[in-house]
């Protein structure tokens, strides 16, 4: 039965996903314009984040609609089809759950953050659209 059941959503995901992303790119947000220093600044605080996704997850989607709204170069890592990021995030998160945004300080120490609504919050008051 548990097999049916992944045949049963594989499937669905194999139609549904090219859907997903086609609407994902039809829809996409205008950026939040910055001036020149401000994005530069931006930029350099988004080298510290890593969004580890994939890429016809739902929830990943509105994550990266919301990246984009913002004007964030945030790396996008593929935990569903990369081994190596599924097992980072494995390792460094505890779960292999989309989407997780990977957030380093200056000393070496990452920090987790699971959570569509979590994550969008984090982004919206760490980089305010002005």
């Amino acid at each position: 039965m548990k097999s049916v059941i992944r045949a049963f959503f594989r499937t669905l995901r194999t139609v549904l996903g090219p859907v997903m992303l086609l609407k994902e790119r039809l829809t996409q947000p205008r950026g939040v314009e910055r001036d020149p220093a401000a994005q530069t600044t931006v930029n350099m605080q988004c080298q510290n984040l890593a969004l580890y996704q994939f890429k016809t997850c739902p929830f990943c989607i509105k994550v990266r609609q919301e990246m984009r709204r913002l004007s964030l170069p945030i790396q996008q890592r593929d935990a569903q089809m990369d081994t190596a990021h599924r097992t980072a995030l494995l390792q460094g998160g505890g779960a292999i759950k989309v989407p997780c945004l990977r957030i380093s300080d200056g000393a070496g120490q990452s920090q987790w953050l699971y959570d569509s609504g979590a994550i969008i919050a984090y982004l919206r008051a760490r980089f305010p659209a002005a």
